[in-house]
């Protein structure tokens, strides 16, 4: 059974850059998008992910406030979620993601062979399955 990856983000160019470098790792997931908190959280209702990738400044309400809020959820507090960002990439944003529950931090523009390598841990790590890559 293919992993699922939700990413929250409402950067259009992003998403599917990010897609298109899975598809190159020959990552079997399946991808479901949200472009706002709202839209994460009733994708939520009904799914569980296998990782959360998460942009911090999303329109509808701040990115860590996002993790905090999933992270009460006896369903989802487990769920690894990776945070990506252009803006908010000092020190101190990182330290309040990873405080926040967040197993990792990423700036704008990533690498996808090091978000991939950092997914695989987390997922692993997790007991997640599905960390189906040919590469």
């Amino acid at each position: 059974m293919p992993m699922t990856i939700l990413i929250v983000d409402d950067d259009k160019n992003f998403i599917e850059t990010l897609e298109d470098g899975l598809k190159l790792k020959n990552v079997e997931a399946v991808v479901r998008v949200a472009k706002s908190a709202r839209e994460a959280l009733d994708q939520l209702a009904a799914v569980l992910p296998s990782i959360i990738i998460l942009d911090i400044q999303l329109p509808d309400m701040h990115g860590v406030e996002f993790l905090r809020l999933i992270r009460e959820s006896a369903r989802l507090k487990k769920v690894p979620v990776v945070f990506i960002s252009a803006k908010y990439t000092e020190p101190a944003d990182r330290s309040e993601a990873m405080l926040a529950g967040a197993g990792a931090f990423f700036s704008k523009p990533i690498d996808i062979d090091e978000l991939w390598k950092e997914l695989s841990y987390l997922l692993g790590r997790s007991g997640g399955a599905g960390l189906d890559n040919k590469k």
